[in-house]
């Protein structure tokens, strides 16, 4: 059934409702979906794929509502693409389901809330940026005062290229230095929510949280609306391509 419909919303119900969570058992540090077999707990941690294992994360914990493919990855490019704009109210109750397991976490009674910004120019052609629209709108379903949206805290500095089709180190050598903190006041001790539309590799992510970490900020969170996730059903074996990355990682934190 297509997304787009002749009504003014941007999806028919049917398709909102096979846009479900992730399900099964994921890395309680990046999401990244675990093999059943994987599964263990070490010394009371939950368990951790071979990359959060080896690797300290610039962020705390990362969240996503659902899984990017299908239906949902449609509906992304429906607003960032077309600009289907009453999308991001379906996204924004989405993202604002991903965050709800957070809120035991978070240390702080309020939460500074970022969007992964776009470069300006980039935002002038496109008109919005689609991480403001959709974390504007997950606020609305949160009860009390516990998030505080900033959208000029963190700048994108320079354009980047298109991430498709990059090594894990291209991706971080594409975005190194691309981002910027304004307000360093705004940050220093303080607990972040970064959010963004979808976690593909998480490069984006955790180049914006090493950056806000370095400006003083205390702890930085990351909700999407979307990740990228392993198929159901991989093995262990295939799980170990991801040395790889780990091993990049070790050296870049190094």
């Amino acid at each position: 059934m297509p997304l787009v419909n002749v009504s003014r919303l941007p999806v028919c119900p049917d398709c909102v409702a096979a846009m479900r969570p992730i399900a099964g058992m994921v890395c309680s540090v990046c999401g990244e979906r675990l093999p059943p077999s994987y599964a263990s707990y070490d010394a009371g941690r939950l368990a951790c794929c071979p990359v959060c294992r080896r690797v300290e994360r610039p962020f705390s914990r990362a969240v996503a509502y659902g899984s990017y493919d299908s239906g949902l990855r449609e509906l992304i490019h429906l607003l960032k693409y077309n600009g289907v704009r009453p999308a991001a109210s379906v996204l924004g109750r989405m993202l604002a389901e991903a965050i709800a397991p957070l809120e035991a976490a978070f240390e702080q009674a309020r939460v500074v809330v970022v969007p992964v910004p776009l470069f300006k120019a980039k935002r002038r052609h496109r008109g919005f940026n689609q991480a403001e629209l959709i974390a504007r709108t997950a606020l609305r379903f949160q009860a009390g005062e516990r998030f505080e949206l900033a959208t000029g805290i963190l700048e994108r500095t320079r354009e980047t290229h298109s991430q498709i089709g990059l090594t894990s180190h291209q991706r971080r050598e594409n975005l190194r230095g691309a981002f910027a903190v304004l307000q360093v006041g705004a940050v220093r001790g303080r607990e972040i929510l970064l959010v963004d539309d979808v976690y593909t590799t998480g490069t984006t992510v955790s180049e914006c949280a090493r950056v806000l970490r370095r400006a003083g900020a205390a702890q930085v969170w990351v909700a999407t609306v979307a990740r990228t996730l392993k198929e159901p059903g991989f093995s262990v074996s295939r799980f170990q391509s991801l040395r790889e990355e780990s091993r990049s990682a070790e050296l870049q934190s190094a």
